[in-house]
């Protein structure tokens, strides 16, 4: 490794930034996306196509961007954050207007030789903004309510266009991932006893408010068996095929519940219910293992950066992907509800692949130039 404390005080040539680069992190995440490509040749009983090979190009595709991204200066996407921030939001605005309905939802945007799902890019440019925001702040102006509402504001935004979509998974992981960057930027302790409260006497009335879909989401995660041909029916089939495959599972293209077809969404949602059929326990740790890793790697990153902006980037992509763990493997096992939140770079899907690399990119960004001292303040705002 280079010893970048002797980049202070001029720029890193290309050459330097590469070698910094993080080739093994790389490598992990291949790895990781290796396992979603076997999963879905398999779901496609034995083929290439329809989702392997176009997965594998779209991860080619985000290995690039992760590179570019990487070696761009960091002050440089601090001074992008609030206009790639606005992009998205224009993005989610016009999802309302001209948005089609795929997955029983109005999410997407038809942009003729391509769809986009905005509420995915939306969940690395909020991160973007909060660290810029955060950044020019000390830890006693953070906790003080009139250097609040921009915040609250940044987040408030796509949350609520995000609902009426409606899609609560990115809704809620927008949020959890917002209000762990506001508690690593120093907020204190009291505000989130505060929103807390708050949360529980709304329930009563967000729950009157909820889509009947919504509503039978929660109630079959409290009692799957009430419906099990109807709004049970997705996870009571994924506990039985999780069930099913044992300690080492019934082999590589041989789940019965998947290959049937019993398992809906097989190549989204709840591919992680069929990797742990086919490949069993063993399988499925093997891949929460390398989470794992991913995840480490990530907030050492954090612990490393001398600069709050990069702390806080690094931290907001590190819980986006942890988020994105957690809420996928405890839905598909039965302990949450079920959301549409896939599991990262192994569930099929463009938008959500891509933004997921660009986020890895910023977080690689954040790794090269970790020695680099921003200035804080409000020159540093702008």
């Amino acid at each position: 490794m280079l010893d970048l404390r002797r980049f202070t005080g001029h720029e890193m040539r290309l050459g330097e930034k590469l070698a910094e680069f993080n080739w093994g992190f790389l490598l992990l995440l291949t790895l990781i996306a290796s396992m979603g490509f076997a999963m879905l040749y398999s779901v496609a009983e034995g083929s290439f196509s329809p989702w392997a090979l176009r997965q594998a190009a779209r991860f080619a595709a985000g290995v690039a961007i992760m590179i570019s991204v990487a070696i761009i200066d960091l002050r440089l996407w601090m001074r992008l954050a609030y206009p790639l921030y606005g992009f998205a939001l224009v993005l989610l605005i016009a999802v309302e207007i001209i948005g089609f309905v795929g997955m029983g939802a109005q999410r997407w945007l038809n942009l003729g030789f391509v769809s986009v799902q905005p509420s995915e890019i939306m969940k690395v440019t909020l991160i973007l903004a909060l660290a810029r925001y955060f950044h020019r702040l000390t830890l006693e102006e953070v906790s003080r309510l009139r250097n609040l509402v921009i915040p609250l504001a940044l987040v408030g935004a796509p949350v609520g266009l995000v609902v009426v979509q409606p899609d609560l998974g990115t809704a809620i992981l927008l949020t959890a991932t917002a209000a762990v960057l506001f508690f690593s930027a120093g907020l204190r302790w009291r505000y989130f006893i505060l929103a807390g409260a708050a949360v529980l006497a709304a329930i009563p009335v967000v729950w009157s408010r909820l889509h009947d879909y919504q509503r039978n989401r929660v109630l079959t995660f409290l009692d799957p068996e009430r419906d099990p041909l109807g709004a049970g029916y997705h996870i009571l089939q994924s506990k039985i095929a999780l069930g099913s495959g044992g300690i080492f599972g019934k082999g590589f293209m041989e789940g019965t519940q998947s290959q049937l077809n019993f398992l809906p969404e097989k190549h989204t949602d709840f591919i992680y219910t069929m990797l742990g059929e086919e490949l069993g326990l063993v399988g499925g740790l093997v891949l929460l293992t390398l989470y794992f890793v991913v995840l480490m790697f990530s907030l050492n990153v954090a612990l490393q950066c001398r600069n709050q902006f990069g702390r806080l980037l690094a931290i907001g992509v590190s819980m986006t992907f942890f988020f994105y763990v957690f809420i996928n493997a405890s839905m598909v096992m039965g302990l949450l509800p079920v959301v549409g939140v896939p599991m990262p770079l192994v569930s099929y899907g463009g938008t959500s692949m891509l933004s997921l690399m660009f986020a890895f990119g910023l977080l690689m960004s954040v790794h090269i130039h970790r020695n680099l001292e921003i200035s804080r303040g409000p020159s540093a705002f702008w």
